[in-house]
């Protein structure tokens, strides 16, 4: 079990080696090409349109592998996954076109791109690709999925390429990063259904929970444990940005794409290592313990990396006017040090079906680091912004690991 977890995982990290190099490219060509200001109002556009996503979107992929070991209630999970996917893009565009037509000035997205915005957030929304995630690793394809993933990055490099020599501008890279996404799910679906095949039929909200009693239960805690992690970076940057202006969120996108990197590794961590404690529950806790220290050994490992060369990186890649964030680099490559190390015990909470409680102990140290950023950027800028995801970090993993001695 523990051997299948690392294989998996090492698929997984390595489609996210692969990304993250690639990523480096199309950060220097994105931040050398628009400027500094020009490159936040970008980051601003795109992470609209990511934490629009992000706050829609449920976590379909674990209720496919939780209900698709049975034979039996395979096609009706698959198909309330597909149903809770597309209930995703109906309140996500929605919400998009409300918040764009009357947020006001208070919402920094540039009111001269809100309209790309909104097309940008609907492409994200119909790219959403959590079912035919889940469908992969119900087999152990982490292959094809890592494929898939590294799709993303090749199209945004290749695109950022052509747009910096014929037309750089933000609606160019904007469109770039959109069929990015349209290319990655795609794929994604074209290795999914090769292994299953869809029956409309059963695209249902009621077949599964009439079925499985806690199904609804499961997937709002999922769901919202998700939003929080994955919407909760893009709005810390959206309030970056509507406190400092375009250019401080510039440099703290540039700091979270470079520090953040373990946080990935965490979120592979918790997609490979959740089906193996699903399917042999009275081996968990030890498969969790022995995945959890090669993780924080690696997030040590990490920690020192960025301190030695993440100035020099930054400049290598961004330029000396994004010099500022390395200070935010470190605390976030702390955080995500930190979650690296927390992501088994996160696993192992929810795959005892305690997903609704995993949410509420991400939800308060998260809302207390949003809530905190009108009184820290102010005083310390980015760097305020990356401390307070730190301490939110520490506090999230310090009551996992609490909730899991509870109920050894």
């Amino acid at each position: 079990m523990i051997r299948r977890a690392l294989t998996n995982t090492g698929w997984l990290m390595g489609a996210r080696g692969i990304n993250a190099v690639l990523s480096l490219g199309y950060l220097a060509m994105a931040t050398r090409a628009l400027g500094l200001h020009g490159f936040g109002q970008f980051i601003l556009c795109v992470t609209f349109a990511q934490a629009i996503t992000g706050l829609a979107s449920f976590q379909t992929w674990q209720a496919v592998i939780r209900w698709g070991q049975n034979e039996e209630t395979k096609p009706d999970a698959v198909g309330f996954a597909l149903a809770l996917d597309l209930l995703t893009v109906l309140a996500g565009a929605i919400a998009a076109a409300l918040l764009l037509e009357f947020a006001g000035d208070w919402l920094p997205v540039p009111r001269e791109l809100r309209g790309e915005t909104f097309a940008l957030t609907i492409v994200f929304l119909l790219a959403v690709r959590s079912t035919p995630t889940g469908i992969l690793r119900l087999r152990d394809l982490y292959a094809q999925g890592a494929a898939a993933d590294s799709v993303t990055s090749v199209v945004r490099i290749i695109g950022a390429a052509v747009v910096v020599v014929v037309a750089p501008s933000i609606v160019s890279f904007m469109l770039v990063w959109a069929l990015a996404e349209i290319a990655t799910a795609g794929a994604y679906w074209l290795y999914a259904l090769r292994q299953q095949p869809l029956d409309p039929r059963l695209i249902s909200l009621r077949r599964l929970p009439r079925r499985e009693r806690g199904a609804w239960a499961f997937v709002w805690g999922t769901g919202l444990s998700g939003m929080l992690l994955i919407a909760s970076r893009q709005i810390l940057i959206l309030l970056v940005g509507a406190i400092g202006g375009p250019a401080l969120a510039g440099i703290y996108r540039v700091a979270a794409q470079l520090g953040e990197g373990l946080l990935k590794l965490a979120q592979a961590l918790l997609r490979a290592t959740y089906p193996e404690l699903v399917r042999d529950p009275a081996a968990a806790r030890h498969i969790a313990v022995r995945i959890g220290g090669i993780a924080v050994l690696t997030g040590l490992i990490v920690i020192v990396l960025a301190v030695l060369g993440g100035h020099w990186l930054i400049l290598a890649i961004a330029g000396r006017e994004y010099a500022p964030a390395y200070g935010p680099m470190i605390l976030l490559s702390a955080a995500a040090a930190i979650e690296l190390g927390g992501a088994s015990l996160e696993a192992l909470l929810v795959s005892r079906g305690h997903a609704l409680r995993n949410f509420l102990l991400r939800a308060v140290p998260t809302l207390l680091a949003v809530a905190s950023l009108p009184f820290v950027v102010p005083r310390a800028g980015a760097a305020g912004a990356a401390g307070a995801v730190l301490v939110a970090s520490l506090l999230t993993v310090t009551a996992l690991a609490l909730a899991n001695r509870e109920r050894r």
